[in-house]
């Protein structure tokens, strides 16, 4: 078993698994920049300008891996067996090699596209057409794998040797402070697990949403802007304008997630350029923003009439999926905070002002969709073009009396 790849060994591993050869002259260009805590990744150039992206996943422990690298793989198998899922662009995979026992992934790096992300930070303009693709998409994939038993079924197959039970409910709240958080995190960020057990009403609201959670569609789980894609040359194109990638925590569950995950993403955008001082008030700070809320709001609001133009019918099945939404992107920030503060072992006023938008998006949901999105949600609803429900001509029914039209006596 190879214990771990790097740049000494990536390009012999490839040889080995047929995916280059020495003939080629493949280098090792670069460790890619997004590397964290769960993966190792790795930059491989190949002859003709080809690249490939390698992926491994890193153990939480010497016996422990939480095997994501095999939720993507499985994803790219369901994309192969119905292939109706496949034929949605934006989501086909571009998975080359799967090594389970050395959690090794390795795809086709799709150098003509950029970072979502990166893109808006670069950018002066926020297109809504980008947005409404992304919106379109989404809804693509949860319309055609909704209430589908053969799809939920095939994605609860566990690794060899591993056992699945259900899927993973992911409104979940923070866990208690004891003894070992304190070694965790740094002394600042206790303000962030001070607050949010003081308020009450955000840690009831989360465990409304815990109950309130209905899988019944593949879900991304993980849509954030970073993991979107878009083509270097999007103005120029009809369609595949953008790609979603990583893959790795895809699994049934409620498309209100997938959505309010992918609206906290925006919202970052407005809070990241909050100007915080503690000498300004709260609404101050969000009126000061160096990119205003309303400036993302076309691509917000065109997001959610995409998404409910492609998939009018989740309004059916979820009548409050509007305020769900602005739930699960509260949700998301106050997880994104933890996150942080794991991973980068800091909590500032630019994340207290977070909590606090949070706060308001989980316990005052109904107010926020016109804060959010700019329109109330009975505008959205008239902007949503719903399935027209054909009346079928009444039958008049035709049955056998069981009565006599005159009654009769016995004998008469």
């Amino acid at each position: 078993m190879l214990s771990s790849l790097s740049s000494q060994n990536v390009i012999q591993y490839l040889e080995q698994i047929g995916l280059c050869s020495a003939k080629e002259g493949a280098t090792y260009q670069s460790i890619f920049p997004k590397n964290n805590h769960k993966n190792c990744n790795l930059l491989v150039m190949l002859a003709g300008n080809h690249q490939l992206m390698i992926k491994q996943e890193r153990k939480i422990n010497d016996d422990y891996i939480s095997h994501e690298l095999f939720n993507e793989w499985l994803f790219h198998q369901l994309l192969e067996k119905f292939p109706v899922i496949g034929n949605i662009g934006a989501i086909a995979s571009s998975l080359l090699h799967f090594d389970q026992e050395n959690s090794i992934l390795v795809r086709s790096y799709l150098s003509e596209y950029v970072e979502l992300e990166r893109f808006y930070q670069h950018s002066s303009i926020l297109p809504t057409e980008i947005a409404g693709a992304i919106g379109t998409t989404l809804a693509g994939l949860h319309r055609s794998t909704f209430n589908k038993r053969e799809y939920r079924d095939f994605m609860s197959t566990a690794p060899a040797g591993q056992f699945r039970y259900n899927f993973y409910n992911p409104a979940q709240g923070l866990p208690s402070i004891n003894p070992e958080t304190f070694g965790i995190i740094p002394t600042e960020a206790l303000q962030f697990h001070l607050l949010y057990q003081r308020y009450e009403t955000l840690e009831s609201a989360i465990a409304d949403l815990a109950y309130q959670w209905q899988p019944c569609c593949l879900n991304h789980n993980d849509l954030q802007l970073s993991n979107i894609l878009l083509h270097s040359r999007w103005k120029q194109l009809d369609n595949c304008l953008i790609r979603l990638i990583d893959w790795e925590a895809c699994a049934w569950g409620d498309p209100a997630f997938d959505l309010g995950t992918l609206l906290a993403s925006y919202l970052r955008i407005w809070l990241s350029s909050l100007i915080v001082d503690p000498i300004l008030e709260l609404e101050e700070s969000l009126n000061l923003a160096m990119i205003p809320l309303e400036v993302l709001q076309p691509s917000i609001l065109a997001l959610i009439l995409a998404y409910l133009n492609a998939f009018p019918m989740i309004l059916e099945y979820h009548q409050d999926f509007i305020v769900q939404v602005i739930k699960f992107a509260g949700l998301a920030l106050t997880q994104q905070i933890q996150n942080r503060i794991i991973c980068n072992k800091s909590f500032d006023n630019t994340n207290l002002c977070m909590l606090e938008v949070a706060k308001s998006l989980l316990t005052i949901p109904d107010q926020s969709v016109l804060t959010i999105f700019g329109i109330s949600q009975s505008e959205i609803f008239q902007s949503v073009a719903r399935p027209q429900k054909v009346n079928q001509p009444h039958k008049e029914q035709k049955l056998v009396r069981l009565y006599y039209e005159k009654t009769r006596l016995r004998g008469c």
